[in-house]
């Protein structure tokens, strides 16, 4: 494939931007040679800068479920360009969005719009630190809740691919207030709590892990959660960003059965546009300004535009379940193609998945938790992301990258998929 445009456009855009990308997983650091430069997508593909087309399995890290350029979101949106498209003031669609946010995820009871994942997160671990008037908060290590100070403690994602996980200019202060916890182990949870009895406002948690590659919660580890919380009067948050929507209508607590106090969303209640939300039992969230004293704004947040393509996605899920039957199917179809090639071969890489979401580790270990996930062999894995890159399908530049699919992969599309992971196997091993 000739990549020369996208070539030229990165050695200019490394003169004008930190690393010549906007955000740090799109620099191929990981995986090596130069990002590629998107022009358009529709459906199941992108094209890239000199036209080079793509099945793509990303989907905006997660919020495409539709698939690209959706014709139903796009009216949506075209409706709203003439009334404008940011007001800074209050509109009807935020409260539709709310409702049906509402709705869908019975342990929301109210809601606050806010324009990011990272700005739901940290929104949401302050709205508990002022519930409980307590400071220090858990996280896990290896998952990733947007680069908000208090997040970047043994962080995942992209900051793990530069093997940085703790970044600069996150002070010591802030260190001291995130105890990191190991995920699928509840005893690393209980002597964190026990050593700093009634001091921990909160533990947050990707309650399907997608940012040390995708790992599940072990059997009754989201129920152990529930329970610690309970006994310790600690919020309970689930972030839910790339989750919500997408593994069930009502996310990861519809399909493993456990409410959280509060839950973060992302860029799927917006259709794909910057969005996000964090929301939960009403006596949290009416401590938000202005009902309460925990402050936070956002002159964009609920604006128009999001909320139209948003409440187009939402009301489709909501009354299509099929939906989420025929993502399973697709899911099965790719992940079982994948396993019995890697039979075939006599190769045994752990493969996690959950609905429309997986990851092929390069690692014959179990991929349980982030110290498992290191174990994985990140050079081939670099050539076998190079080698499916010239065959047509993208991937997520990195390994600790869950991958998403969407309803636009056709049976043609996923046979091209298997096809070019046998001949990238049988190319790199």
């Amino acid at each position: 494939m000739n990549h020369s445009i996208s070539k030229e456009l990165f050695e200019k855009a490394q003169k004008l931007i930190p690393g010549g990308v906007n955000s740090p997983v799109r620099a191929f650091k990981a995986v090596g040679g130069n990002p590629i430069f998107i022009k358009k997508a529709k459906g199941a593909h992108i094209y890239d800068e000199n036209d080079n087309q793509y099945i793509e399995l990303i989907n905006s890290w997660g919020p495409m479920i539709l698939g690209h350029a959706n014709e139903m979101i796009a009216e949506a949106m075209q409706k709203v360009l003439a009334d404008s498209w940011s007001f800074g003031a209050p509109t009807r669609r935020e409260v539709e969005m709310a409702e049906l946010i509402i709705e869908m995820m019975p342990s929301i009871e109210k809601v606050r719009l806010v324009n990011s994942g990272t700005e739901a997160c940290l929104s949401a671990v302050r709205a508990a630190r002022g519930y409980t008037q307590r400071e220090k908060i858990i996280k896990f290590s290896g998952c990733y809740h947007g680069h908000a100070d208090s997040f970047l403690i043994a962080a995942g994602s992209g900051a793990v691919t530069f093997g940085t996980p703790d970044s600069l200019g996150v002070t010591q202060g802030v260190a001291n207030d995130t105890l990191i916890a190991n995920y699928n182990d509840l005893n690393s949870v209980q002597t964190l709590v026990d050593a700093n009895e009634n001091k921990i406002a909160a533990i947050i948690i990707e309650p399907v892990a997608g940012n040390m590659g995708l790992v599940l919660p072990e059997k009754d580890f989201l129920e152990g959660l529930r329970n610690i919380c309970d006994k310790n009067n600690i919020v309970l948050i689930f972030d839910e960003v790339m989750t919500g929507f997408r593994l069930a209508k009502g996310g990861v607590q519809e399909r493993f059965g456990v409410k959280a106090d509060l839950t973060t969303l992302g860029k799927i209640i917006g259709g794909g546009l910057p969005v996000g939300a964090y929301g939960g039992k009403t006596e949290i969230m009416n401590c938000i300004a202005p009902a309460g004293k925990v402050y936070q704004a956002g002159t964009l947040s609920g604006n128009p535009l999001a909320m139209s393509a948003g409440l187009a996605m939402l009301n489709y899920l909501n009354s299509t379940p099929e939906v989420y039957q025929k993502l399973e199917n697709i899911g099965e179809k790719i992940t079982s193609g994948i396993q019995k090639i890697n039979q075939k071969m006599g190769l045994s890489y752990t493969l996690n998945a959950v609905g429309s979401m997986f990851t092929l580790f390069f690692t014959t270990q179990k991929v349980f938790d982030f110290g498992s996930a290191l174990q994985c062999d990140l050079a081939l894995f670099g050539k076998y992301f190079q080698s499916m890159l010239k065959k047509g399908v993208y991937l997520a530049p990195s390994q600790f990258e869950s991958l998403f699919l969407s309803t636009a992969l056709s049976d043609e599309n996923i046979a091209q998929i298997l096809d070019a992971h046998e001949r990238s196997l049988k190319e790199i091993l």
